[in-house]
C-alpha cells in the first residue's frame, strides 16, 4: 500500500526523524489506510499512546501496541514542530 507521503520525503523535510520514527509512521499509516473506520482506529491509537506515556511516567513498561502507538505519536509531534 502506497503511503500518502513517502518516508524518504519526510526524512528530507524533517531531519530530526529517526529510522525508528519512520518505521512507526510507516507501520501505523499503512494500518490506518487499510481501515474503513480510520477515525475510530486513530482514536484508539492515540489512546494507546497516552496509556504508554502514563506507564512510562510511572516507571512501567507499555505493551507492544502501546509502544508502537507512542513511537508514532512522537514521530508526528516531530513533524508538527
Amino acid at each position: 500500500m502506497k503511503l500518502p507521503v513517502p518516508a524518504e520525503r519526510l526524512r528530507e523535510r524533517y531531519p530530526s526523524l529517526t529510522d525508528d520514527d519512520l518505521l512507526a509512521y510507516t507501520e501505523v499509516t499503512r494500518r490506518l489506510l487499510g481501515e474503513e473506520r480510520k477515525g475510530r482506529v486513530l482514536s484508539e491509537i492515540m489512546a494507546a499512546a497516552q496509556r504508554a506515556r502514563d506507564k512510562e511516567s510511572a516507571g512501567g513498561t507499555p505493551d507492544e501496541a502501546e509502544a508502537l502507538a507512542l513511537r508514532y505519536l512522537r514521530a508526528m509531534e516531530k513533524m508538527q514542530g
